[in-house]
C-alpha cells in the first residue's frame, strides 16, 4: 500500500494530467471516458478526479463522459463521491465498481469506450497483466497513467503505445515507490505529463531516476537541473544512429529519459558549443526541423 506521500504525489499528478487530457478529448469526440483502479489504498485521487470533471462543466454540457471508479480498498468510498457527484453536469455519469483494476476491460466494455478518448489511471503494486493494458489502449483512443511495482515499457508498447515514458519517484519515505508509466500516441500529452511530474516534484520534494538506468542516479527537479546526464545520453543517441532532428531528440528525452522536452534545447545549445555536435541548417532558431549531426572523436594520437 503506498505511503501518504506517494498517496500525495499520484493524487496530484493524476489531476494535472487529468486537466490537460479532458478539454482535448472533448474538443475532439463528443463522448470521453474515465478510468480510474486502484488495488488497495484509499482511491483518494477519485475525489480529486471528479473534481476536475466538476471543474469542466461548460465543456461537458452537450457531450457525454462516463467516470468508472474501481476501487477494491475504500469501503466508504460511495459516501465521500456522493457529495461531488450531486454538482456534477447530467451528461457525466459515475459508476462505482468494487474489484481489483483487472476488472477494467469488463467495465471499459460495459461503458461503451470504444472508438472514443480513454482515460485510464492505474495503481497496480504488482505485476499488470496485458489484458488491462489492452483495456487502457482501446484501439488507436487510449492514454494511460500507470503506477507499477517495476517496468511496464515493454508491456505498453507490445499493447499498441508508441510512445512510452518512465520515471521511479524517490521520496523521503517511500524510497522504492515504484515506477510511474505513461503510454500515449500524443507528443503533447507526453510533454504535458512530464511537465506535470516536474512541477509536482518540486512541490512535494520528489526526486526522479531512469528505471533503465543501472547506476541508479536521482535527478533533483528543483532549481536549475544538472543537464549534463542529459548531455550525454543526446551524444549517445546521435552516436548510436545518425543525425537527428531536434524533434526526435525532443522525443527521446522524453521517453528514454527523466527531462524535460524543453531541457532539449537548452542541452543541444551547449553541445553545439562544445563542438560535439553541429546543425543543419547552420543558422537560425533551433527548430524542431534542424537536423543535429554529431561530431566524429578525434583518433587518440598516442
Amino acid at each position: 500500500m503506498p505511503t501518504d506521500r506517494t498517496t500525495d504525489f499520484l493524487r496530484e499528478l493524476l489531476v494535472r494530467q487529468l486537466t490537460t487530457w479532458l478539454p482535448a478529448a472533448l474538443h475532439r469526440s463528443r463522448r470521453a471516458t474515465v478510468a480510474l483502479a486502484w488495488a488497495g489504498g484509499d482511491a483518494g485521487g477519485a475525489e480529486a478526479a471528479l473534481r476536475v470533471v466538476a471543474g469542466h462543466a461548460a465543456q461537458v454540457r452537450g457531450r457525454q463522459v462516463t467516470v468508472l471508479v474501481l476501487a477494491d480498498g475504500a469501503t466508504d468510498l460511495p459516501a465521500r463521491l456522493g457529495p461531488i457527484e450531486a454538482d456534477l453536469p447530467a451528461e457525466v455519469t459515475v459508476h462505482l465498481l468494487p474489484g481489483a483494476p483487472d476488472r477494467l476491460p469488463v467495465a471499459v466494455k460495459a461503458a461503451g469506450a470504444a472508438g472514443s478518448p480513454l482515460f485510464c489511471f492505474l495503481h497496480v503494486p504488482g505485476a499488470v497483466s496485458p489484458p488491462l493494458l489492452t483495456a487502457a489502449a482501446n484501439g488507436r483512443t487510449g492514454e494511460v497513467l500507470l503506477h507499477a511495482g517495476s517496468s511496464a515499457r515493454d508491456a505498453l508498447v507490445a499493447v499498441g503505445f508508441p510512445l512510452v515514458a518512465e520515471v521511479a519517484p524517490v521520496l523521503a519515505d517511500d524510497p522504492t515507490g515504484g515506477v510511474l508509466a505513461f503510454g500515449s500516441r500524443s507528443d503533447r500529452s507526453l510533454e504535458a505529463v512530464r511537465d506535470a511530474l516536474w512541477t509536482v516534484g518540486v512541490n512535494l520534494g520528489v526526486r526522479y531516476r531512469n528505471p533503465a538506468d543501472p547506476a541508479g542516479e536521482t535527478v533533483d527537479v528543483a532549481g536549475d537541473p544538472d543537464l549534463a546526464p542529459l548531455a550525454h545520453e543526446l551524444l549517445a543517441e546521435l552516436r548510436r544512429g545518425g543525425p537527428r532532428s531536434v524533434t526526435d531528440l525532443r522525443r527521446h528525452t522524453l521517453t528514454a529519459t527523466v527531462y524535460r522536452a524543453k531541457d532539449t534545447v537548452r542541452t543541444l545549445t551547449t553541445l553545439l558549443r562544445s563542438g560535439a555536435v553541429v546543425r543543419e541548417p547552420e543558422h537560425g532558431r533551433l527548430g524542431g526541423d534542424v537536423s543535429i549531426i554529431p561530431v566524429p572523436d578525434e583518433p587518440s594520437t598516442a
